[in-house]
């Protein structure tokens, strides 16, 4: 005896027709004019709902472009600044800081010791903590200073209000 498999229909205005064959159901979709689609394969028997597939993409597709145009990206943008930077290139890299950070980024703040420069790790500090008084109406430390190897890295990430304004 040939078993033939049975599902759940649900017709395109979200009423439910029952239980049909197989072969039952797909003749009432064809006879609406749209395709049978199954949206729960792991039921008892799977749901099947009559409705236009070509269309269910096509919205389907459009949700998701809206969303993702909704989405905003931050990225991270990194600076780097050695022990003897002096002023000059300092106040050019801060510039730098600020503008990505107004532009909506964070930033990576890095201090990289050379040599003998690691175990002046004081200065590097200072430098960092200067770089944080600097900016500090356009954005706050997210992670404070953190000596890694040789090289010390911060992050700081845009203030939110600040960022809507613009």
């Amino acid at each position: 005896m040939i078993r033939v498999p049975q599902v759940r229909v649900v017709d395109p205005d979200g009423k439910q027709l029952g239980i049909l064959d197989l072969k039952a159901a797909l003749k009432a979709a064809e006879d609406a004019g749209l395709d049978l689609v199954e949206v729960a394969p792991h039921a008892a028997p799977p749901v099947c709902r009559i409705m236009d597939y070509g269309k269910h993409k096509y919205l389907m597709s459009k949700k998701a472009h809206e969303a993702k145009k909704k989405q905003t990206i931050i990225h991270v943008k990194e600076v780097k600044f050695r022990c003897k930077t002096e002023e000059h290139d300092f106040q050019f890299k801060l510039k730098n800081i600020i503008r990505f950070l107004r532009g909506g980024n964070k930033v990576k703040v890095s201090m990289l010791f050379r040599g003998r420069e690691i175990t002046h790790t004081e200065i590097g500090h200072q430098m960092l903590q200067r770089v944080v008084e600097e900016v500090r109406e356009y954005g706050s430390v997210e992670q404070m200073p953190r000596l890694e190897g040789r090289s010390m890295t911060m992050i700081i990430s845009p203030n939110q209000p600040r960022q809507q304004q613009q």
